[in-house]
């Protein structure tokens, strides 16, 4: 199985090794050595709170240059309904749309069209299969990546359906092809609020290709658009928004609560990665639950609490909730162009296969011989989480320390016991330590 891609990148140069970042980890990816954040491919779910707590900007994330959308002669900005909120409201959507084009896309459409095809596909698969509660939704690549990697089980009962940024991409490709256009001619864009929507679109959980030809930052692509939107007015005339406006609905989707809104029986709504990793947790320890749906998402108030936003999540929030309620359109009478009724089966998943971080070994006997050396090294261990071996808490050493990246003499308790039975001399300790913290920090 290919290795995870990640949008996620720690740039050496900048790094001071503070630990903030392996401290906020919800999956322990990161540790520090050598006075440097070290990111463990396996483990990372690109959720972006590392990136959030950063004190130096170390960490950067990935984008595709602006450029490239001039390799196409149609040139779609796949935009969320998050993007209109971070504009204040004297900006009307319409005149957004008319500076996306301005800066160089031909075509402007929004992920929430596809909303209506994920909502009538999803709820055939909640009455159809009885077997695999709670359902989970697949919505969040964040919390795809989570389930993987730290709670493998229950890879299986996620909605095996693509989420709207695909399904969107999907249903313009078909659309503009319906116009004329040809495949190699079209160039589809997403402007981002999130580092796991990046790394999916890279690396797709379910391992097929994206039907998206680039990533652009909104917090970037935000700057582009609002120095057009400063332009006198003469000069931005306003796009009237004719057959793509979205349903209510449709708008909310991506913030908490928006799909579990439409599901039946008992359902939960969570966001914030910390808050749904616990709740899985427990979830695992219980042998009925007793839920039906899961909406869990990565970011607090969900997509408008992306890491790449520019807005305050709850404003943002407000403005999409606003524009809901002025809406007059109903999901159920949006008129089907002839191609949807090919989608619903393009935009079913595969099974989204297990990776979990808690395998020791490819040999199952290897595996349980080193099982029992974590629980014969935690046994020593002062279980106190203190992060100054260079690992996120003393579990999390004793796997390192199996797994041949560290050694028992990187937890300060064990030195200390070991310098007074004459075990270790202070300098060798010191030493130790320059090779997790860097030799900097000690000639200060």
């Amino acid at each position: 199985m290919k290795d995870f891609h990640h949008a996620l990148k720690i740039v050496d140069d900048l790094c001071i090794g503070c630990s903030k970042c392996m401290n906020i980890c919800p999956t322990h990816a990161i540790r520090v050595r050598n006075g440097k954040a070290r990111l463990m491919d396996n483990r990372c779910i690109d959720c972006g709170e590392c990136y959030r707590v950063c004190p130096v900007s170390a960490i950067i994330i990935e984008q595709d240059d602006f450029q490239k959308i001039y390799d196409y002669k149609y040139r779609v900005a796949l935009v969320p309904a998050v993007f209109f909120g971070q504009f204040p409201a004297k900006y009307p959507i319409p005149k957004i749309y008319q500076a996306l084009l301005d800066v160089g896309f031909t075509h402007v459409f929004e992920i929430e069209n596809g909303v209506r095809i994920i909502r009538a596909e999803a709820a055939k698969m909640l009455t159809s299969q009885n077997d695999c509660k709670p359902f989970i939704s697949a919505f969040c690549p964040a919390i795809v990546r989570l389930i993987q990697v730290k709670f493998p089980a229950l890879v299986q009962n996620f909605i095996l359906l693509k989420p709207p940024l695909d399904v969107s991409a999907l249903w313009f490709r078909k659309y503009l092809e319906e116009k004329g256009a040809s495949e190699s001619e079209t160039g589809i864009f997403y402007l981002t609020q999130c580092p796991a929507k990046i790394a999916a679109i890279k690396s797709p959980a379910e391992e097929e290709d994206s039907p998206i030809s680039g990533v652009i930052n909104m917090d970037e692509i935000f700057n582009k658009v609002f120095q057009k939107l400063q332009e006198s007015s003469d000069k931005l005339q306003t796009v009237p928004i004719k057959s793509f406006n979205l349903a209510a609905d449709d708008i909310l989707w991506s913030l908490t609560t928006g799909e579990s809104n439409h599901a039946t029986g008992r359902k939960m709504a969570i966001d914030g990665v910390h808050n749904v990793t616990n709740f899985l947790e427990k979830l695992e320890q219980e042998e009925n639950p007793n839920f039906d749906f899961l909406e869990l998402r990565s970011c607090d108030e969900s997509c408008a609490g992306g890491v790449l936003t520019v807005e305050n999540r709850f404003l943002c929030a407000e403005r999409m909730r606003s524009r809901a309620a002025k809406t007059n359109i109903s999901a159920d009478n949006k008129t089907a162009l002839d191609f949807e009724k090919e989608l619903p089966a393009l935009i079913k998943l595969e099974k989204i296969p297990p990776r979990s971080m808690m395998k020791l070994d490819d040999d199952m006997g290897e595996s349980l011989r080193k099982m029992n050396l974590i629980r014969q090294i935690m046994q020593l261990l002062p279980m106190v989480d203190c992060g100054v071996c260079g690992s996120p808490g003393c579990r999390a050493l004793a796997e390192d320390i199996v797994q041949g990246r560290a050694i028992l003499e990187n937890c300060i308790f064990i030195q200390r016991r070991y310098e007074q039975k004459g075990m270790l001399k202070p300098g060798d300790a010191v030493n130790i330590h320059k090779k997790v913290w860097g030799a900097d920090k000690f000639e200060k």
